[in-house]
């Protein structure tokens, strides 16, 4: 998929919380470089792998255990859809966590138009209005900034901006949505899944996302920035965030709050691609070029498929559905 976003893309332009002692509120930690902040999109979320079980409870429970204040970027709809949605967004926000918007219908700009897609971003802001630890942050649903469509793009910024949104951007993103489907497809297919193997798949893809925006940022950009990781309210974090939390920090890594990262944020691009977030969009602009710096396996579901069936943590059977 990032193949194809790219040849899309290069053709052109080549023509209550308590911080964990390692999770600085400020964004600082001393001597350390690598700083991350977690974030989760397209709350709430149906069904999972886990069936009808309690994720906010499991969410809130493993981010406390592991000192760490995430921001939920949620998709409004899911407020009709669940009979839990809205309440089961306020409790995150109760247990100290930060909510934002991530459109009610989670439309995908290149295929909207700038005046629709602005109404669903003000649609989710009024179904937002009265829940706790609010921030004034727009994640576009897909990474999509409107691709080449520059007018669009200009456009719809101009409304966010209206509207005393900025852009909850990503620096490390991580196609866990697919690892989460692939894992609740074997499930409900009655196939053979080893959960040890497959946290451990879980925990690489994280990890490696982010040595991977790591090395880019060091290469591309004048400093290394906050980065903010992409994943999404799903079972797979309500069952391995924890020990990929543990991970990150193995690996030197301080987890930070996302105000952390926003405060300190990145410039925007005015390129087309962003599906692998910020710091790949600015690397490109910088000059980056090739697979190696944008054909990573975290993001790849290719990739994860063959690592899921490779460690055995999951027989695949068929295709998953459509994201």
């Amino acid at each position: 998929m990032i193949r194809l976003l790219l040849s899309a893309v290069l053709v052109p332009l080549l023509a209550a919380c308590a911080p964990h002692p390692a999770q600085a509120a400020d964004g600082q930690a001393s001597g350390a470089e690598r700083r991350i902040a977690i974030t989760l999109d397209d709350a709430p979320l149906g069904p999972g792998a886990r069936g009808d079980h309690d994720r906010a409870d499991a969410l809130i429970a493993g981010l406390r255990a592991s000192g760490v204040q995430a921001a939920f970027f949620v998709t409004t709809d899911g407020f009709a859809e669940l009979s839990d949605g809205r309440d089961r967004v306020a409790r995150y926000g109760q247990a100290g966590h930060l909510i934002a918007n991530h459109t009610h219908s989670h439309l995908r700009l290149s295929a909207s138009d700038a005046e629709a897609f602005l109404a669903d971003v003000r649609s989710a802001e009024s179904l937002l209005e009265g829940l706790p630890n609010r921030r004034p942050w727009f994640r576009y649903p897909y990474l999509d900034e409107g691709r080449q469509d520059r007018g669009k793009r200009n456009a719809v910024r101009a409304g966010l901006a209206e509207f005393g949104l900025a852009n909850g951007y990503v620096t490390v993103d991580t196609y866990d949505w697919h690892f989460d489907r692939r894992w609740a497809q074997a499930v409900a297919e009655g196939a053979e899944v080893d959960e040890t193997a497959l946290q451990a798949v879980y925990i690489a893809m994280i990890v490696d996302a982010a040595e991977h925006a790591h090395g880019l940022a060091a290469a591309w950009l004048p400093q290394q920035p906050v980065h903010t990781l992409l994943l999404h309210e799903n079972d797979a974090a309500a069952a391995f965030l924890p020990a990929a939390i543990a991970a990150l920090r193995d690996k030197g890594w301080t987890i930070v709050s996302p105000d952390a990262a926003y405060n300190d944020p990145l410039p925007d691009s005015d390129s087309g691609f962003t599906g692998m977030g910020r710091v790949a969009t600015l690397a490109l602009g910088a000059g980056a070029r090739g697979a190696e710096a944008f054909d990573h396996w975290s993001a790849s579901e290719e990739a994860i498929d063959r690592r899921l069936t490779e460690t055995g943590a999951i027989k695949l059977a068929s295709e998953p559905p459509d994201r």
